[in-house]
């Protein structure tokens, strides 16, 4: 999906963003937030931030900058940064070419947003750019289920939700994590395998 494409879409849903997705959050979203937050360390960059749903689950150390294709996302962030208290630097940016020079921090985070960039190998190859080496890469997403079942019925609610918002269901980013080289470091899956969430290290 092209950037001017994404900030109308997201700019449209961006309002009652949180109060769509409330019914997923807790029971499916949040518990890889958690596992997630505690990894992270240093300078944090988040690819995707949204609504800054995951900002109340980083250590009170680090330093968050945080980027987004809308800029009606990124002002929900903003509210949600100045509600919890938290330092957060936000800017808009494409997960496609983030605007940041090479090695520049030391965890990068992205939250279930894999799944609706136009190219997963160029944008985990800019999170990957990003990084200094021995850095973080800390990922959850919804992926290609386990169960032949699930995995059909993905590839049905994909052939409509791909080509209306550029929503994938069927990709898995840790196989490209290892193909880039990365140490997977820890990993989990959930829910008949359809969420994965991946620590890995340059």
């Amino acid at each position: 999906m092209a950037p001017e494409r994404g900030n109308r879409l997201w700019g449209r849903v961006a309002p009652g963003y949180d109060l769509a997705t409330a019914c997923v959050e807790g029971p499916f979203l949040r518990p890889s937030r958690l596992w997630l937050g505690w990894r992270a360390a240093g300078g944090v960059l988040e690819v995707g931030v949204g609504t800054g749903a995951n900002l109340a689950h980083y250590p009170r150390d680090v330093r968050v900058t945080g980027v987004d294709v809308s800029t009606k996302m990124l002002d929900a962030a903003r509210d949600r940064a100045s509600e919890l208290g938290r330092d957060v630097t936000l800017r808009e940016g494409d997960a496609m070419a983030l605007p940041f020079p090479d090695d520049a921090f030391d965890t990068v985070v992205s939250t279930f947003v894999l799944c609706g960039v136009p190219d997963v190998a160029g944008a985990l190859g800019e999170m990957v750019r990003v990084l200094r080496p021995g850095g973080h890469l800390l990922l959850a997403d919804h992926v290609v289920a386990s169960p032949l079942p699930v995995r059909l019925a993905q590839h049905a609610l994909e052939a409509v939700t791909r080509p209306l918002f550029g929503e994938h269901w069927t990709r898995r980013p840790r196989l490209l994590v290892e193909e880039l080289g990365l140490e997977v470091v820890a990993t989990r899956r959930r829910t008949f395998g359809v969420l994965e969430d991946v620590h890995a290290r340059t």
